[in-house]
This record gives structure tokens, sequence and C-alpha cells, in this order.
């Protein structure tokens, strides 16, 4: 997770188990806007279709109602809910796409059926024929289900055009080509869900990025321009993978970053 950085740094920053393991979440973002009848889910987790050795070596431990708890705050369902951002298709982030409709290890449905699910065009070819360094990453049971259930909305370009109201793309292409990051603006507020870019408060640093980055050097160059709007703009970043930490905003410099607040998990 913390690519060329020794364990006798990051080790004080995270805690571990006796298998080196450190402790992540896997979380999602909702947002909803009761005037527009939009619900966004970005991002759904890891999902629950584990086999048991499988998940003993990632010590995954499942809250499969994470997320109906969290649409049942707002009185709605996941049938309500109308847009799923898909950052990227990485297990750990969108597992949680389908499910399997009977037995483990049958067919799998969509666990958002009424959704459009906004994916990079390019990030989705590369889950198709994804390179040796990543291939683990991606486990077709998560996806493949979604093609033919006609629920893909493709995300063009470079510079894709706002998805919509109070919603805009940021690309970064360091972890894997083409993450698709949503930035919500709300009035004053703003925030960024930003992928496996910063997947924990210890990667805030920008040279601390994982050996699981295709393009490590691109990452901190993508965290910098970032930062730069963070700091400019007053941007919160939403991270994916702190397990006591859901958001901060930064102050310090593009090469110093440090947290000014913060939400807790």
């Amino acid at each position: 997770m913390f690519g060329v950085v020794p364990k006798v740094l990051w080790g004080n920053a995270v805690s571990f188990d006796e298998q080196n393991r450190i402790f992540l979440a896997t979380r999602s973002l909702l947002a909803v806007n009761r005037r527009e009848r939009r619900v966004v889910l970005v991002d759904t987790g890891c999902g629950t279709k584990w086999k048991p050795g499988a998940a003993e070596r990632f010590a995954i431990v499942h809250h499969p109602h994470a997320i109906s708890t969290a649409l049942a705050a707002f009185a709605l369902s996941a049938l309500d809910v109308t847009d799923v951002v898909v950052t990227h298709l990485h297990f750990d982030h969108n597992g949680g796409l389908t499910e399997w409709k009977r037995e483990p290890g049958g067919p799998t449905g969509l666990a958002y059926p009424r959704a459009r699910h906004w994916i990079h065009r390019k990030q989705w070819d590369h889950a198709q024929r994804p390179h040796a360094k990543d291939r683990a990453s991606y486990l077709r049971e998560d996806f493949e289900a979604l093609a033919s259930a006609g629920v893909l909305q493709m995300v063009e370009g470079d510079q894709p055009p706002p998805p919509m109201e109070g919603v805009e793309w940021f690309l970064s292409h360091g972890h894997t080509p083409y993450q698709l990051f949503p930035l919500f603006r709300a009035g004053d507020d703003q925030m960024i869900f930003v992928g496996d870019m910063v997947p924990t408060v210890a990667h805030l640093r920008p040279t601390w990025v994982m050996a699981y980055d295709m393009v490590p050097t691109r990452t901190i160059e993508e965290k910098e321009i970032m930062y730069r709007r963070c700091l400019d703009e007053g941007l919160r970043i939403a991270l994916p993978h702190d397990p006591n930490v859901a958001a901060v905003r930064i102050d310090g410099t593009i090469d110093r970053p440090i947290v000014a607040n913060r939400i807790d998990a």
C-alpha cells in the first residue's frame, strides 16, 4: 500500500496486524438531490461474492447492510438509486455492483438495477483486457452483468462534460487508466471522491503512493494538481480506504499538505 516507502516509516502512520496487513475501509459516497430526484452512489465496496479462503486472505469483514442503512436514513432503498459512479472496476471499489442471484458462484444480478452506471469507456476497455500487473484486481463476476443489462453510461474523452447538475469529473490515470472521480458542488460545500489516488490520510503526502499504481510518478503529479485545486477552491477530499477518517480539508502547501479539518468515519 506504500510502494517504496519502508515499514519503519509507514508503520508509524497506520495500524497493522501480525501479517503486516493494514486496516482499511472500502467506503462509498451517497449524494441525494431531492429537487432533481437524483440518488447518486459512488463506488459500491468489495461486495459479498467472496469464498471463505479469499475473504480470509484479505481479512475481509463484511457489513452487507452498510449501503442499505445509509439509504434508509433518507427513506430510500437500492431501487431508488438513479446513478452509480464507478471510479474504476477493481474489486475493492466495485465488487458490490452485482450480487449472486441464488447460490454462491452462480449467476449474478445487478445490485442497483434501475441506476445508470457511469464509467469511463477506456477504464471499461482496460478491465476487459487488463495488464498482467493489475489483472488480479479485476474480477469479471463483479461487472460482466452490466453490459447485457443495458445500464452502462460511458464517459468519453479527456475532458468529459458534467454529467448532471452540481457534478463534474476529474480524471486520473496513475493508479489505473481513466479513473473517474466525481466532484460535487452544493452551494459553498464542495467535495471530491478520490478513488485510489489518496486511499488514506497517510497517503496525503504526494510521494506516498501504492505499489498497485500502474504509473506511480503520474499519481504524484495528479495529487499535486488536485491539491492545488483543493487549496484554491476549498475542496474537501473524500477518502475511500481510511478506516477512521471519511473526508478532510487540507491546508499547508502542495508538497506538504496538512489536515485542516476532518470528518471522522
